[in-house]
């Protein structure tokens, strides 16, 4: 049985690569990897810490971090700026005592997640604060005088 060669419609000989129905080897390591693969091998690795969904939004005289963090209290979070960065974090632990049988059981737990931004240096940095309402932390980012956007300006010809 030979898998080299075949005859063609027109009787020549072409060569047949037995290989050709399978994915190139790079495309199945990517596909492996774009997958759950990783945290089935890692079960334990990052459970539990996820980060938050942010949406930053652009007005014409300001920026807007929206942060989706429900449950949480405003008390929670930890708002930094260093040197044009902006630092969103929150750190909770939690101790629960429970009765069973007479016995009490502590549950112990802890959640943390930290979030960076860069920003423009037009941001005008002594303006800037926050809201936490419904579940949306949100850090109003007011741009400098000279940034806004200005109207557009008819200019008439002489």
């Amino acid at each position: 049985m030979s898998n080299l060669v075949t005859t063609k419609k027109n009787g020549n000989l072409a060569k047949v690569d037995r290989f050709a129905d399978f994915p190139a080897w790079s495309n199945w390591i990517d596909k492996m990897f774009s997958t759950d693969f990783p945290s089935i091998m890692m079960p334990n690795f990052n459970t539990g810490m996820t980060l938050p969904k942010v949406n930053i939004r652009e007005t014409a005289d300001a920026f807007f971090v929206d942060m989706a963090v429900p449950g949480m209290k405003k008390e929670d979070f930890t708002i930094n700026l260093d040197n044009e960065v902006l630092s969103i974090s929150s750190e909770i632990q939690t101790e629960d005592n429970q009765v069973e049988d007479n016995h009490i059981r502590k549950e112990y737990g802890y959640s943390s997640f930290k979030r960076t931004f860069s920003l423009p240096e037009y941001i005008d940095e002594s303006k800037i604060n926050a809201t936490y309402k419904e579940g949306i932390l949100s850090v109003h980012l007011p741009k400098k005088e000279e940034a806004k956007q200005k109207p557009p300006k008819t200019i008439k010809i002489s």
